[in-house]
């Protein structure tokens, strides 16, 4: 399945000025990779598990174009809050935590404001189901 994502992982948007750590809530009995919680491919509510990545630099989001705008058409980052609206994807096609995909280090999320954001560290190699 590659790299089970877990509750250490660090994640990156294409937008963000930083980097941040995923958070993983359980949603039944938790799953454990190397002793943390694993993650599936719906831990992917803003500010929940994707926390903010310093500050965005996509002209998709409004609060970015309207700082540009007047600053005079200076690029003007404003702080980060991810806009995510989809799972996950791909996730991992042969691990299932409670009905859902792990997510592993090749799945990728985007935000609504155009940023794609990746696992740079999945904090884990393995899964051990209880």
């Amino acid at each position: 399945m590659g790299q089970c994502a877990c509750m250490t992982a660090q994640i990156q948007c294409s937008f963000g000025a930083a980097p941040a750590v995923l958070s993983v809530i359980p949603k039944g009995p938790p799953v454990q990779a190397n002793s943390l919680m694993a993650a599936t491919i719906m831990d992917n509510i803003p500010m929940a598990n994707i926390p903010a990545f310093g500050t965005c630099n996509s002209m998709s989001n409004p609060v970015v174009a309207a700082a540009t705008a007047a600053a005079l058409g200076a690029m003007t980052p404003m702080p980060c809050i991810p806009a995510t609206v989809a799972p996950w994807a791909p996730g991992s096609p042969t691990v299932l935590i409670g009905g859902m995909p792990a997510l592993n280090n090749s799945s990728k999320l985007n935000c609504m404001w155009g940023g794609v954001i990746q696992i740079l560290n999945p904090g884990s190699t393995t899964v051990q189901v209880p």
